[in-house]
Formats: C-alpha cells, sequence, structure tokens
C-alpha cells in the first residue's frame, strides 16, 4: 500500500523520520488484505489492489459498514470515517484535520476494519495519542465512547447503528 498520507518527507531529523517509518510499517501491516479491499480510496481505475493511485472518497454519507457509521466528534464537529484508514492530524490531505499547532503533521490513525473492529495508532506524534486518559503504547483497540486526546484537544469516537432503512437504501 502506498499511501501519500504516510509519507514521511517533511520530519526533521533522521531519529524522528526512523520512527515515523517503523510506525507506518506498523500500520501498513495492521490494515490487512481484506480492509484494503473494502477501502475504495486505494482502488485504481483498474481495481487493482496493488496499484498506487489514490482515489478521492466516495460521495455521500459517512462510511457506513452495514448497519453502523463510524465518526469522531470535536465539540460540534463531526468528522466521518471510512473504511480503511482514516489519518488525523493538522496537514489539509488528513481524513480528519485538527487546526491546532500542537497536533502534529500525521498525528494518528484510526483504522475502520472490514469486520468492524477499529484500531487506534499513534503515527510517531511528537506528543503521542492519549486514549481515555493513557498515552497508547501501541497500536490499540477502539470501542464507542473513547476519548481520544491530542494535545489539548479531545475527541470522542462513536460507532452509531443506522436504521434499518436506511441501510438498505445506503
Amino acid at each position: 500500500m502506498s499511501d501519500p498520507r504516510l509519507q514521511s518527507l517533511h520530519l526533521e531529523g533522521q531519529p524522528r523520520r526512523e520512527s515515523f517509518r517503523l510506525a507506518r510499517q506498523a500500520l501498513q501491516a495492521a490494515c490487512g488484505s481484506q480492509t484494503l479491499a473494502g477501502d475504495a480510496r486505494i482502488l485504481a481505475d483498474d481495481n487493482r489492489l496493488d496499484a498506487p493511485t489514490v482515489a478521492p472518497p466516495p460521495p455521500g454519507p459517512p462510511a457506513a459498514t452495514g448497519r453502523f457509521a463510524f465518526y469522531l466528534k470535536d465539540g460540534a464537529n463531526v468528522y466521518p470515517l471510512h473504511l480503511g484508514l482514516n489519518s488525523v492530524g493538522r496537514l489539509p490531505d488528513n481524513d480528519v484535520v485538527i487546526r491546532d499547532e500542537c497536533v502534529s503533521r500525521r498525528h494518528c490513525a484510526v483504522l475502520v476494519h472490514t469486520d468492524l473492529r477499529c484500531e487506534l495508532h499513534d503515527v510517531a506524534s511528537k506528543n503521542g495519542t492519549v486514549l481515555n486518559g493513557a498515552r497508547i503504547p501501541g497500536p490499540t483497540r477502539l470501542q464507542s465512547g473513547d476519548q481520544i486526546t491530542l494535545c489539548g484537544r479531545r475527541l470522542t469516537f462513536q460507532i452509531a447503528e443506522i436504521a434499518p432503512e436506511a441501510a438498505a437504501a445506503g
């Protein structure tokens, strides 16, 4: 998987770049082929999974997987999550953009798997990623209602069940 959101060109100094690359490898390994196959944004025009093209997210409601929708909530802001890799950080090409100078350019990632498991990965951020008051040491499973803290910003991870009529229509 060659995802432009996971490049380390912006990092200064060799140690930070190396820690970012190690975090990126762990994140890519956690995706697995089933989750990658389900992430329509990574599929190329010819639908090859190994193609380097990244397509824009499909239009429509938040990434609903079956009867569930996944999102992060930051006060009044709601950020829908899609199946696969959801990058979180300060850069405008992240899936969830947090406008805060304390938040790293590529701070963390939420991985939504095809089997509805969700994981939080820190992507070698300077200030770390905190889940429910404790800094995460590595990939950590997410549950609805979990509090993710990036510096002083608190995001709430939510899983919402979609009404059967809406799931059938979507």
